[in-house]
């Protein structure tokens, strides 16, 4: 933490705060801290670089649902510690974008969904709340993949957002608007949801990272479910470091009995600072499991880039002394797991009925899940909800449960999956297993749903994956710098601080990840009285998805 004598000293240069404007591109939590604890720029200025940065360019990318009113006065607050010599927190004055499924106390959460557009959640949810306790501005709320049950993210509230690497495409989800958001620089670091891959889809498809931990290490309480087995949050950015330090500041809620799986942490992953032994590990001698059973290997224009970027990855890789241990065992084949032990049909109903029922909710809202889809089915502008074939699981889930005799079966099934996974590590002796995030490239506007994702394993079992840039197709009209491609790095429970490290030593070594054409350009920061008022874009929509329609 920079002194208070710092500070003071820097407030009375010459230099602070000038006038010019705080450069938002690629910015980190590094590079706002120094320029506020040197002098060259006040909270505010970083504050109103963000907001002139999504006030310019997100017409272009549709990626965000609301802007926090109180951002700026929040800013000014900071400011006043700061010139007090008072700056605390390790997230002091970072702006920060929340995916519409986290519960805030001052704008309401949407799940981007027309039918919760009037809820209002009373108070924070825990992982928010801490991220306020550490400092971090709430710069307001990403689009999402409608209550995140895809992962195009397109909504009836947002529309559709769109991939700031090439607009043809979508940029992965549910986490959607978080990463075009993060991508296009439009905060420091988001944050997102993964039930099944919805933090490591946007991740890989906007040349991000981000962590998906071990269920229980952040408490998921205060945000909208659908799996109790396999709900898990966590930040999307632009460096393993900021991820690093925000899963650190996420992960000290600790134990939360509204969430019971906190329990579960051990005191060994209890207060670790992540972020401070990412420059203690090395490649060398890691041994690295490939699951050739989550690659398409047939040639294709959307197949082809993602096996050549992986396997330029792992070449490196090898190159610095990681040893590559071919994994083919026919049990994992993701969209067979997936077909046979995704719980969402059986736990969405239940957790959403309670979530909507809690007294802590305000506002118009639906009080069931039923209730939601009965109500938007005849919604004076006409069938806003209407699920499409992907969804077959939405149907079942609005008359199956956790008491369904199909259940026991299929959490079994996952006891026997967690158990093979760990015989994996085991029996090869594994420090981690690598993958492609997608088998495929990110798949275009308008598709019926995200193919090739391979994020159900660590879904299902709990283990902790990092994902990492792993490469570009090759630069077209479209993607003039090419369409992103993300390796996962999954590793064993309670193994955050290794992955993370590891990832730490592959981002050095790779150095991948580059902005997209549009954060490129510089925006010059306005001077505000308030947060301007931002509106989604729902008319920004393709034809498979009419406005109005659950995407």
């Amino acid at each position: 933490m920079y002194s208070a004598v710092l500070v003071l000293a820097c407030l009375l240069s010459a230099a602070c705060c000038q006038s010019t404007g705080f450069d938002s591109r690629e910015a980190t939590i590094d590079s706002v801290h120094h320029s506020l604890f040197s002098g060259l720029h006040s909270c505010r200025n970083v504050v109103s670089s963000f907001v002139s940065r999504i006030e310019a360019t997100n017409s272009q990318i549709n990626a965000i649902i609301t802007l926090n009113p109180a951002a700026l006065s929040t800013a000014d607050d900071l400011d006043d510690l700061l010139s007090a010599g008072n700056a605390t927190g390790a997230l002091f004055c970072i702006p920060v974008l929340l995916k519409d499924n986290y519960d805030t106390f001052d704008m309401p959460t949407t799940g981007a969904s027309l039918a919760l557009a009037g809820s209002q959640p009373s108070v924070d949810g825990p992982a928010v709340a801490a991220l306020r306790r550490a400092g971090a501005v709430i710069l307001g709320k990403a689009n999402l993949h409608e209550l995140a049950l895809e992962g195009l993210s397109v909504s009836s509230l947002g529309g559709q957002t769109v991939n700031p690497y090439d607009s043809t495409r979508t940029p992965g989800g549910s986490s959607g608007g978080s990463g075009a958001a993060v991508a296009a620089s439009f905060a420091v670091w988001a944050t997102g949801t993964d039930t099944v891959n919805s933090l490591r889809s946007p991740a890989s498809a906007n040349s991000l990272f981000s962590i998906r931990p071990t269920r229980g290490l952040i408490s998921r309480a205060g945000v909208i479910p659908i799996s109790y087995t396999q709900d898990t949050i966590g930040p999307i950015a632009r460096t393993v470091k900021d991820v690093a330090i925000a899963l650190t500041v996420m992960a000290s809620v600790g134990f939360d009995p509204t969430d019971n799986a906190t329990a579960l942490v051990p005191a060994s992953s209890v207060g670790i600072d992540y972020a401070a032994s990412l420059t203690t590990s090395t490649l060398a001698g890691k041994r690295l499991g490939v699951l050739n059973g989550f690659y398409n290997r047939t040639a294709g224009n959307e197949t082809t880039p993602v096996n050549a970027a992986m396997d330029a990855l792992l070449s490196r890789l090898r190159t610095a002394g990681a040893i590559l241990v071919p994994i083919n065992e026919t049990i994992y084949n993701a969209t067979a797991i997936a077909a046979a032990l995704d719980t969402q049909r059986f736990e969405y109903r239940e957790l959403m009925d309670a979530y909507l029922s809690s007294p802590a909710l305000g506002g118009a809202h639906p009080a069931t899940l039923t209730d939601l889809y009965a109500t938007n089915s005849t919604g004076a502008n006409g069938s806003f909800l209407v699920i499409p074939a992907e969804y077959e699981y939405v149907t079942t889930a609005l008359s199956s449960s956790t008491a369904n005799t199909t259940y026991a079966s299929v959490q079994q099934g996952i006891r026997n999956l967690t158990l093979a996974l760990q015989a994996t590590f085991t029996r090869n002796q594994l420090d981690a297993i690598v993958y492609p995030e997608q088998k495929n490239l990110v798949v275009k506007l308008g598709a019926r749903s995200q193919s090739g994702r391979n994020g159900i394993l660590a879904a299902l079992t709990g283990f902790p994956v990092v994902t990492v840039p792993a490469g570009f197709s090759e630069a077209s009209e479209e993607a003039p710098v090419g369409v992103p491609i993300g390796m996962e790095i999954l590793g064993r429970p309670w193994g955050e601080r290794e992955l993370l490290s590891m990832a730490y030593q592959v981002e050095r070594l790779t150095r991948v990840r580059r902005a997209p054409a549009l954060a490129r350009e510089f925006v010059e920061a306005r001077a505000y009285e308030e947060v301007p008022i931002i509106t989604p874009n729902r008319g920004n929509t393709p034809a498979a998805y009419p406005v109005g329609t659950l995407g």
